[in-house]
């Protein structure tokens, strides 16, 4: 049977919205990226309401202006919470003050070298980047500064650690907006129907995929007021779905995942989008590494060595077994390349279950190809074989090729499993120093002399040791020379 993947509902193919969601978040992650001020606060709320967003309203629609940064992370801020928002600028200035539509960076480097002109030519006393020695009275906790809004000091608050939120290495590939662009979709759709279905208020989790979607739709006021009013659920919106730092008990993030999966069949839990932060944080730990946060190719640090790519795996198992051979059947996961003794097993005694079942979670290499499910049967015997009953495969390039970057199939009859992918990201290289030989200057081997010496190194020889990498393959040899006891000379 070939592979499915999840299905994709009517208001998800119909669905279209006024700003290009992806391009946004790639522009929002790499704000977020570029570490914005630590001293944004009073002061900067200040600079934005009284002088950035009268130039901006002065400006019209049509400038494509970018503030100073520590202006644009409050206006990010305010633009989060859209109904104040909305509120302020019609209480203010008659409409919706919307932020430029750049989305890209070229064209938003432009901006802000035409903006510090016109910030230039209106306030020529107050700089338009604040430095390290003029953010006195600029802290965060300083909210009762004067002309500072203690509402959006309060906002840009709440909004402090959004950065290490969206750290996870695989949140920048633009594969993942894609699914991440779906699920949001569907997400906006499951609020819908809880609105009108719900007898008491139900609140709703977004996962970290959905509140990167969100976010980066709000940024845009304009084009986000607008796609809520075509879809009728601003108000729904605003009520029901959980803001990024509230916080709430556990019993919520149960009950949005029950939601989720009762009306579109499949976990709300996907890799590389989890609702718990500390997900993010473990794999960040898992093989995180400074060069691969950067947009920069890492590989050109590194010429001689090859990539190596790895990516978040859940596997997720729903549906019945056959009770009659239940103690004697289990599965069994390997990859299809590599790695060949690696064999995971479950019992099957355990896996029976209603709703979709996390069964395992790992980070592959991409080299592996995909995943092998085997449905094996333990034989009577003294050395416990088993005999293969039936077995599924998936392939990472299948599941990348697919929008939700999941494919389910059929398992063992009344099952069926679900594979889910993050993209692959390159990671930390993996280097294995083994033993050559040991020669004298003319490179002649002499293992036997250290045989003799108990393995010691001996003056005046050459010790050899091979690099390779995680592949196998050979990257450099370091040889070393042992001129005296304490010194040594070393050649790659």
């Amino acid at each position: 049977m070939a592979p499915s993947s999840p299905s994709s509902s009517a208001p998800e193919q119909q669905q279209a919205f006024s700003v290009d969601l992806a391009a946004a978040a790639r522009r929002l992650l790499a704000f977020l990226r570029a570490a914005p001020p630590a001293w944004v606060g009073p002061r900067s709320v200040r600079r934005y309401e009284e002088l950035w967003l009268p130039l901006a309203a002065a400006a019209g629609e049509a400038a494509m202006l970018v503030p100073p940064r520590d202006v644009q992370l409050v206006w990010l801020c305010h633009c989060f919470h859209h109904e104040s928002y909305v509120s302020y600028c019609s209480s203010r200035f008659g409409r919706i003050i919307c932020r430029p539509s750049i989305l890209d960076a070229e064209n938003e480097e432009y901006a802000e070298d035409c903006c510090q002109d016109v910030w230039a030519a209106h306030y020529p006393s107050e700089p338009f980047d604040l430095e390290c020695n003029e953010t006195e009275g600029n802290s965060v906790d300083n909210i009762s500064y004067d002309n500072a809004s203690g509402e959006i000091v309060e906002m840009v608050r709440r909004y402090a650690g959004l950065s290490a939120r969206f750290a996870s290495p695989f949140v920048r590939e633009g594969v993942y907006h894609v699914a991440a662009k779906r699920r949001y979709i569907r997400f906006l759709d499951l609020v819908k129907k809880v609105a009108c279905t719900a007898t008491e208020l139900t609140r709703l989790v977004p996962s970290l995929d959905i509140l990167l979607m969100w976010l980066s739709h709000q940024s845009f006021p304009t084009s986000y007021a607008t796609d809520m009013a075509s879809m009728a659920i601003m108000e729904n919106v605003a009520k029901l779905v959980v803001r990024f730092g509230e916080e709430v008990g556990e019993e919520v993030i149960v009950r949005t995942r029950t939601l989720w999966e009762e009306a579109h069949d499949e976990p709300y839990d996907m890799a590389g989008s989890e609702v718990d932060a500390a997900a993010v944080r473990a794999a960040m730990e898992a093989f995180y590494w400074e060069t691969a946060a950067s947009e920069d190719d890492a590989n050109r640090l590194y010429k001689s060595l090859q990539p190596r790519f790895i990516m978040e795996v859940y596997v997720f198992l729903k549906g019945e077994l056959d009770k009659e051979y239940i103690t004697k059947d289990f599965l069994r996961l390997r990859t299809q390349r590599c790695y060949r003794s690696l064999k995971l097993n479950k019992t099957m005694s355990n896996l029976a279950c209603k709703n979709w079942q996390k069964t395992w979670h790992m980070y592959c290499e991409f080299a592996t190809r995909g995943i092998i499910i085997e449905v094996r049967r333990t034989t009577s015997g003294c050395f416990r074989k088993s005999k293969i009953l039936e077995n599924i495969s998936f392939s990472w390039s299948d599941m990348l090729h697919e929008k939700a970057l999941a494919i389910t199939e059929e398992l063992h009859g009344r099952m069926r499993a679900m594979a889910s992918i993050s993209p692959p990201v390159q990671a930390p290289y993996l280097l294995k120093c083994v033993p050559d030989r040991v020669t004298d200057d003319s490179g002649a081997m002499i293992s036997v002399i250290l045989r003799m010496r108990g393995y010691r190194p001996q003056e005046g020889r050459w010790l050899t040791r091979t690099v390779l990498d995680h592949g196998g393959r050979e990257c450099f040899v370091i040889r070393t020379r042992y001129s005296s006891v304490k010194s040594a000379h070393i050649m790659l």
